[in-house]
């Protein structure tokens, strides 16, 4: 393994988990009626195929988003309900570093850059699959890069220092 000393940037800490169903109710069977999460927004896109209920488990700056999507419409891309463990999500400390870095070394994103995503946040995602020209990926699991505001870098400094 390579030293990671020169890395521009941080791993924080899980900002969402993304889980998706053909629907939501479901979903918010288990996540909002029997475990007690609070639905705190909705987003719902046609672009990225995708209606979802925003939750959240905890609270301040280590809330963790635990998304419950369905898709707008099911014969369409992106198949939000397809892998029901539909993406993670990673606070990073300063995303454009992280991107330039990342791809510098071969890790494959996504179509789409970095873009404002349903939490108001800036992200991007790492690609599920590798290709030859970027041989690193999520080896089948899709990974958001989440620019963590200021008060969760904050946070997380202070916890990591204890």
């Amino acid at each position: 393994m390579s030293s990671t000393t020169n890395r521009p940037f941080k791993v924080l800490g899980i900002q969402q988990i993304a889980i998706g169903a053909p629907s939501k109710d479901k979903l918010r069977a288990l996540w909002v009626d029997m475990l007690g999460l609070e639905v705190t927004g909705n987003f719902k896109s046609e672009r990225e195929n995708v209606d979802e209920d925003i939750c959240a488990i905890g609270s301040g700056p280590f809330k963790v988003e635990v998304d419950l999507m369905q898709p707008i419409d099911s014969e369409k891309k992106p198949a939000v309900h397809t892998t029901p463990l539909n993406h993670v999500g990673l606070w990073i400390d300063d995303l454009p570093k992280a991107v330039e870095w990342l791809t510098a070394k071969g890790v494959r994103f996504a179509p789409g850059g970095i873009r404002k995503g349903a939490a108001g946040f800036d992200i991007t995602f790492l690609h599920p699959k590798s290709n030859d020209e970027f041989p690193i990926s999520g080896e089948g699991v899709l990974i958001e890069l989440v620019q963590a505001p200021a008060e969760v870098v904050s946070a997380f400094q202070r916890f990591s220092q204890k």
